[in-house]
């Protein structure tokens, strides 16, 4: 499956691992919830990257504990018309202050995508080498916005006072 982070196509470095199956030693890894939460001192000090894909009908005040241990949190858009992952993302980036990878998986699609990079996300997996593409280049389209959200990006207006401030002081 294809990966677009960071407005470019990438290779995943994490390796998704079944519950049950026999986690490799070192390298990055993504794994379920109900896995992580079993142990999750363990598999946060493992020595490789920890990963978890965290379902859209789970509490995140689980995972907050955990955060600063993880490298990356893939959030499930199980269906299109469920936009709940929005809300889990904009609460891990504004009030929660996670900076590490916070992808988007499951339906992804090309009309959501803008709006998934506003609520926070910087990691997208997607189903075919054509939308992997075309995310790629919207990313890249987008630079200001008039709504502050999760991503970070200064507003239009915030960007403007820069400008006015800039040019005022240089004055």
């Amino acid at each position: 499956m294809p990966l677009v982070k960071n407005a470019k196509i990438v290779s995943d470095l994490f390796v998704h691992v079944a519950d049950g199956a026999e986690l490799p030693g070192d390298g990055a890894v993504l794994i379920s919830a109900a896995r992580f939460l079993e142990d999750p001192e363990t598999l946060s000090k493992r020595a490789g990257k920890t990963g978890v894909i965290w379902p859209n009908n789970r509490d995140l005040d689980d995972l907050v504990p955990y955060l600063d241990r993880l490298a990356a949190v893939a959030l499930v858009f199980p269906s299109f018309r469920d936009g709940r992952a929005y809300s889990q993302a904009r609460l891990l980036r504004e009030r929660h202050g996670f900076e590490g990878e916070l992808r988007a998986t499951g339906q992804v699609l090309r009309d959501q995508f803008v709006f998934m990079l506003r609520a926070g996300f910087n990691a997208f997996e997607v189903k075919k080498e054509s939308d992997a593409e075309a995310f790629a280049s919207t990313a890249k389209r987008y630079s200001v916005f008039y709504q502050p959200t999760g991503d970070g990006r200064v507003t239009a207006f915030n960007r403007r006072m820069q400008l006015r401030h800039s040019e005022s002081a240089g004055q």
